[in-house]
């Protein structure tokens, strides 16, 4: 659906859509898509719209990456295995393309064809624009950043990951459910799962930054100790931490008990977050 609904103009700004098109198609897991078509699916949704918002937190996804990558923040050539962004593209359309990703993912989600009511593409757009910005992803960017060089305890790379890593994860659980229209208070269990398994996927990320290959990864690894970033695996050590991602995982399967075969992909998400090698 990204190459339909991102298909070149036919003048200066093709530019720009190619750049969109580099960042968003082709590489990356889709884990944050998967959870939220899968989520959306226990709840009966219309597989067409529950993909529309997909593309949406993928785009937003996307965009964080390609800012990531930029010069002034990890400076990384390299992102699923190809050029990234800025490399490929230049700086400028970069950050361009980054915002037009993130502008791209709320026009989706605000479209009737992604829901016909208004009331839910209302609460899509706001659980995608918290989890995004100051109170989620971005919000942890930052705070990984002010935390570079400094002693962070485990409480406080955990809050860190919680919103870096773990917030767009949470959305997606979310985000599937409020298609389905499960009133706030049925999603508590959601969320509780959305929150172990963000953790898990970020200490497994912290491992293979760790002990990784980076054909695999598709980008550079062990970054994180040079730039002076604590993580789980410096703070736990790697066998603590392997642990932990694994009761995380456990844990987060615990909280679908309600459920029967239709969460077992969610149940197998869980296990392949903390089993992955790349």
């Amino acid at each position: 659906m990204f190459d339909a609904l991102l298909t070149p103009p036919g003048d200066s700004r093709d530019a720009l859509i190619a750049a969109m098109r580099h960042a968003a198609i082709g590489g990356g897991k889709r884990l944050r898509p998967l959870l939220l078509v899968t989520t959306a699916a226990m709840f009966q949704v219309d597989r067409t719209q529950a993909k529309r918002a997909a593309i949406a937190i993928e785009a937003v996804h996307a965009y964080s990456l390609a800012h990531d990558d930029l010069p002034c923040m990890d400076d990384d050539a390299m992102r699923h295995g190809k050029p990234s962004l800025h490399v490929a593209f230049g700086e400028t359309i970069a950050v361009l393309a980054g915002n037009a990703l993130q502008a791209f993912a709320f026009e989706v989600l605000s479209d009737p064809a992604t829901s016909g009511d208004p009331f839910v593409r209302a609460e899509l757009v706001q659980v995608l624009a918290q989890a995004s910005g100051a109170w989620g992803m971005i919000g942890g960017q930052v705070m990984d950043i002010a935390g570079e060089g400094q002693s962070l305890d485990l409480p406080a790379v955990t809050r860190l990951q919680q919103l870096k890593t773990g917030a767009l994860l949470a959305a997606a659980v979310e985000m599937g459910a409020v298609l389905g229209k499960v009133p706030p208070e049925g999603r508590s269990h959601l969320r509780r799962y959305a929150r172990d398994i963000g953790l898990a996927f970020q200490i497994a990320d912290d491992l293979l930054d760790s002990s990784g290959d980076e054909a695999k990864a598709g980008k550079a690894l062990r970054k994180d100790a040079a730039a002076g970033k604590q993580t789980f695996v410096g703070l736990l050590g790697e066998d603590r931490a392997r642990e932990q991602a694994r009761l995380l995982s456990e844990q987060a399967i615990a909280h679908l008990g309600q459920h029967g075969q239709e969460a077992d992909v969610l149940r197998a998400l869980a296990r392949y977050i903390v089993e992955r090698d790349h």
